[in-house]
């Protein structure tokens, strides 16, 4: 029947792209080496132009370019011998943020080679770990800025895309002074401070992470409203004197008795009525399974710490550091950050959305 020959091959495709997905990635991984896609940006180009500078045979070039046009990173012209790009390379350039990070997920492959060894605890010499150094060190406020300057960059070129979603879905017109705690090299909180004309922020941070803050806030020229603090928000007392205070891809970082450390910690420096803004991909975000659960879950698990939790799972880690029940609202990019408001209890919860 032909309907059920449709599903039938819908399945088989599906199935297939479970197998062959790793090839996908390394074609993209193979692309954005080579800086394939930079090279189509600006129109059509011959196959031997594009062989020659990225020293590749031209055999070797079409092989890669015939894979590429069949994931639409790149499309062919009439004569099989330019191309130019494609729906999704156009996609890819058009967020800047993603090439960096798919260049980083060599190491993610790598360790990826033997899953059921990563599953046991059993990888050796795992590549991911050792990159966010912080999270599995006992004494992370010692890092020093050589080791944290790539993670930091990493974090910087997609926190802008995060940032947007996360100032169009809450307003913080109503706040006077932000804590950004866990604020990398100040992306967000320079961003926050020129959406919010009379707020004032502050960047917290391990110290060598700071620095980079410092020197962002200084490029942005908003030292007047904007400042870098330094210190191990696990272990030290955080800034107070906010009324809010975010968390932007923080918790997720780190397992729960670190977690509800944390928010306690938070739940400490904000006042009465306090209110915290949490921003993070979430599991059980509808229609981003695949991004939360298969991507993150296992991208943490090599890191060595924290998880994607469900907005029902952070609200009862809020509940047991002393915060109302969250209110959930939606960003126009809900695979990438969902966002969740909070306010300190004072015995009454607040509706979730």
């Amino acid at each position: 029947m032909p309907f059920l020959r449709q599903i039938a091959r819908r399945r088989a495709r599906s199935l297939f792209d479970l197998c062959a997905g790793f090839v996908y990635s390394q074609v993209l991984l193979a692309c954005v080496r080579l800086r394939i896609l930079e090279a189509l940006a600006s129109g059509p180009r011959q196959i031997t132009d594009l062989a020659r500078e990225a020293r590749l045979p031209e055999e070797a070039m079409r092989t890669l370019l015939r894979a590429a046009a069949a994931l639409q990173l790149v499309q062919w012209r009439g004569d099989a011998e330019h191309c130019r790009l494609g729906s999704q390379g156009a996609a890819l350039l058009g967020n800047p943020g993603l090439l960096p990070m798919i260049a980083h997920h060599a190491l993610l492959y790598a360790d990826l080679a033997d899953p059921v060894a990563l599953l046991r605890g059993e990888l050796r010499d795992g590549q991911l770990a050792p990159y966010w150094g912080y999270a599995g060190s006992d004494r992370p406020a010692a890092a020093t800025e050589p080791s944290v300057a790539p993670y930091s960059g990493l974090m910087s070129a997609s926190q802008g895309l995060v940032a947007q979603q996360i100032l169009a879905a809450y307003s913080l017109r109503r706040h006077r002074s932000l804590l950004d705690v866990g604020g990398g090299d100040g992306t967000f909180a320079t961003l926050a401070a020129r959406d919010n004309p009379s707020l004032h922020v502050t960047c917290f941070d391990l110290p060598a992470v700071a620095e980079l803050a410092r020197a962002r806030i200084a490029r942005a020229g908003l030292g007047a409203r904007v400042q870098a603090a330094s210190g191990d928000f696990l272990s030290q007392p955080l800034p107070a004197g906010s009324d809010v205070v975010s968390l932007i891809r923080v918790l997720h970082d780190h397992g729960d008795a670190q977690a509800v450390r944390l928010l306690r910690a938070v739940r400490a420096a904000l006042p009465a009525h306090g209110t915290l803004l949490i921003a993070e991909p979430m599991s059980g975000t509808p229609g981003a399974a695949r991004v939360s659960d298969v991507y993150f879950g296992f991208y943490l698990l090599a890191m060595g710490s924290g998880r994607a939790r469900t907005p029902t799972q952070l609200t009862r880690l809020l509940r047991a550091a002393g915060f109302a029940a969250p209110r959930l609202h939606a960003t126009a990019l809900p695979m990438a950050a969902r966002v969740l408001v909070t306010h300190c209890s004072t015995g009454r919860s607040v509706k979730t959305s």
